[in-house]
């Protein structure tokens, strides 16, 4: 092999092995809940993305709270949560510079199929958690200040109820390991539904209320502050934002279904 030849060769092996890394370094980071994750959305609209954009999207499920928290530091490049307020304090404070609605769906109330405290009965979420209070029947509470659990707290203070005491049990655990130990305990728990849709451990669980207007529940797409956190990947994690509003992406969620049933319903602005 001549000079030239072994030059060619080499810088053909430059660009091979550049283009390895750029392919490599292909990826954001998502905070995202567990609700989004535990119900198999992403497992059914991350593919669809990747295909399209070449982009993979590595998920860190936690509660709304610590993806916050997580964003604070700058250790993710994109948020999807579903705390209405605290997205627009995250805004407002300098963390994003952008809040779309991406979906929604709703909360529910479960608990053991005698319903000790008559929920089911109840014609609204308020006099829901008054019955469950004054019973003092086993309550299961994430605990773990999550979008859901931010929910929770607002309808309990709504209610005028400060709950405490043996019947309230804060667990510090995502959505799944609450249903869970609702189940084994009988408790009562709040969760979202699509959680509860794909939970494939009910026991004694049942639906016993939904559908007050106050269990409306939006999820938000944030943009992270470039000015924050420079160092993140901005423009991969701006297609992504993007893609989540487009019709593709809108359309990918909305196919998403367990056992037939549509989990969450978009809604881009």
């Amino acid at each position: 092999m001549n000079r030239t030849t072994a030059f060619i060769a080499a810088g053909a092996l430059g660009l091979t092995f550049s283009g390895t890394l750029m392919a490599a370094d292909a990826y954001i980071t998502l905070a995202s809940t567990t609700s989004t994750e535990n119900s198999g959305l992403f497992d059914a609209i991350l593919p669809t993305f990747t295909e399209e954009t070449g982009i993979d999207v590595r998920v860190v499920a936690v509660g709304t709270g610590q993806a916050f928290e997580i964003g604070r530091r700058g250790d993710a490049d994109s948020l999807l949560v579903h705390d209405t307020a605290g997205e627009e304090l995250f805004v407002a404070d300098g963390y994003a510079t952008e809040r779309i609605n991406v979906m929604y769906n709703d909360f529910v109330i479960v608990g053991p199929g005698d319903d000790p405290a008559g929920i089911s009965d109840s014609e609204t979420v308020i006099d829901a958690m008054q019955r469950i209070a004054e019973s003092k029947s086993p309550f299961a509470s994430r605990g773990d200040d999550s979008g859901t659990n931010r929910a929770e707290l607002r309808l309990w203070e709504d209610a005028g109820v400060t709950p405490q005491g043996e019947w309230y049990r804060e667990l510090g655990s995502g959505m799944g390991p609450t249903l869970n130990t609702a189940a084994g305990m009988d408790a009562y728990t709040f969760t979202d539904r699509a959680t509860w849709v794909a939970f494939d451990n009910p026991q004694d669980l049942t639906l016993l209320f939904e559908g007050d207007e106050s269990l409306f529940n939006q999820y938000g797409s944030l943009l992270l502050s470039a000015k924050r956190h420079p160092h993140l990947k901005h423009d991969l994690a701006a297609q992504w934002h993007e893609w989540l509003v487009s019709e593709q992406g809108q359309q990918a969620i909305a196919d998403f279904e367990v056992d037939g049933q549509q989990l969450f319903f978009p809604n881009a602005e």
